[in-house]
């Protein structure tokens, strides 16, 4: 792994932290499990925008920018949304099932970055 590529991934994984644990509000989190709606759609949005701004200050050409930042926001938004669907009809609201699940969903955003990386090395 070169020095910027786990740059880029630590860098994701702050910015990941950033807008899933300190800037999502109860709007966004009430709201990702409503397929289209605006809640979920802002969520992603700033996820995305995030990530805009560190390849921009990575030196990534705008075009791979716009690939990568539309790829992103597709998958947070439906990883995001597939995660609201299991827990809300499984009734899972807290426990160890619970912790499982948040676990799966960050392992599948984290996996989403991996596949940056491998996208801006290629």
């Amino acid at each position: 792994m070169t020095n910027s590529t786990a740059l880029l991934l630590i860098l994701l994984q702050v910015k990941h932290f950033i807008f899933d644990f300190v800037f999502q509000t109860p709007y966004q989190l009430k709201n990702k499990g409503i397929y289209g709606h605006p809640g979920g759609i802002l969520h992603s949005g700033l996820h995305v925008a995030g990530t805009g701004v560190i390849l921009v200050a990575l030196g990534v050409t705008p075009t791979l920018i716009a690939a990568i930042l539309v790829g992103e926001f597709l998958v947070h938004y439906h990883i995001d949304w597939g995660k609201e669907q299991i827990t809300r009809r499984t009734g899972v609201t807290r426990g160890a099932a619970f912790w499982r699940m948040i676990g799966l969903d960050q392992l599948l955003h984290q996996f989403t970055y991996i596949a940056i990386a491998f996208a801006l090395s290629a």
